[in-house]
């Protein structure tokens, strides 16, 4: 089956089941962390206006398949040369599909029309299917990856979108890691 991508708004119509897909998503992954976990998904989803997210400095797209959202993401300025991606999703029904891979591969490249020349994002570390998501799709490691997961609680991607697969770009983005007995860290 077909779909097609549409850029879009966090705020229109075709991007409320990206959001509220995504709310229940983190409330469900992390209910164990957090004492009213629906709400604090609700405030993460909110944290950054809609006009981060248009151009100049943003995008947002949707993939639309019969009617339907069926995957999405986003990125807004991190700094004058990095793009942050955001709200990477797709339906919890039509994963394993190549559609989250798309959608970053979309906005690499929206990314790249506007000026920047890498893409920085953090995941939980109850997602380890985002990491696998970005490691296939080139993207480094920005911790120490001896350390375990949980410890680091956010996890820190990056890539280079002149060189794929150059790092040396990336080391102002990298994590400060905890100190972990134990643990030489790099």
């Amino acid at each position: 089956m077909t779909y097609s991508i549409h850029d879009t708004t966090p705020l229109a119509a075709n991007a409320k089941p990206l959001i509220d897909a995504l709310q229940i998503e983190y409330a469900t992954r992390y209910s164990e962390y957090r004492r009213d976990n629906g709400a604090a998904a609700a405030e993460e989803l909110a944290r950054y206006p809609a006009a981060l997210f248009a151009p100049p400095e943003g995008a947002f797209l949707v993939l639309i398949r019969e009617g339907e959202t069926i995957g999405g993401g986003a990125f807004k300025r991190y700094d004058e040369r990095t793009a942050e991606l955001k709200r990477i999703w797709t339906r919890s029904d039509l994963r394993r599909q190549g559609l989250a891979r798309r959608v970053v591969e979309e906005l690499e490249i929206r990314a790249l029309r506007q000026g920047y020349s890498r893409v920085y994002l953090t995941t939980g570390f109850k997602q380890p299917e985002a990491w696998g998501l970005y490691i296939d799709s080139g993207y480094a490691p920005l911790f120490d990856t001896r350390l375990d997961p949980e410890v680091l609680v956010q996890l820190r991607f990056g890539k280079d979108l002149l060189e794929p697969g150059r790092i040396a770009t990336l080391e102002d983005l990298r994590a400060t890691e905890p100190a972990v007995p134990g643990v030489e860290t790099k």
